[in-house]
């Protein structure tokens, strides 16, 4: 089959294609009238590389894969390499996890430290002569400091995570 073709079965663009093959990912076949020539075992290719990116895999992170599918493997997975990807990107994983936890900890912590200062905030009001509710906003109307650090460890993280997937 040609380039595009092979680009509307597999989901993607001839230019990604392009891409691949410059990569070293996709074999660069010809014909004898110069075009590219693709069959279904580089369709299987591409589909083992997509299902990869969509489980946040770096493109050369796929290579193990796809090489164990050239050297005759019925799955990109059964080499040793591949394997030791996935124990790799696992790893990845579990320290984003524990991450993700500490950060849920704090915001958690803040949450609830913020409610007791309100209901702390409400009891007094009620009470006759009681100080009048106050807005946690300086006057300048910039945000706390804890609600601050929460949105600079959020975004860090954020990129962090978007780093890791490119």
């Amino acid at each position: 089959m040609r380039i595009g073709e092979l680009a509307t079965r597999a989901g993607t663009t001839t230019r990604t294609l392009r891409y691949y093959e410059s990569r070293g990912l996709l074999p660069a076949r010809r014909g004898s009238n110069g075009y590219r020539t693709y069959d279904e075992g580089d369709l299987r290719l591409l589909r083992q590389i997509r299902t990869l990116q969509d489980f946040g895999f770096d493109l050369e992170e796929t290579r193990p894969f796809v090489e164990c599918l050239r050297a005759g493997h019925p799955e990109g997975d059964a080499c040793p390499a591949s394997l030791a990807v996935y124990r790799r990107k696992l790893g990845e994983l579990d320290a984003l996890i524990a991450e993700l936890r500490s950060v849920r900890e704090q915001v958690g912590g803040q949450l609830a430290r913020a409610e007791r200062a309100m209901g702390e905030l409400a009891a007094e009001a009620s009470i006759p002569g009681g100080p009048d509710p106050v807005c946690e906003l300086t006057p300048s109307g910039t945000i706390p400091e804890f609600q601050a650090q929460a949105q600079t460890q959020a975004r860090a993280q954020t990129e962090k995570t978007e780093r890791r997937t490119r």
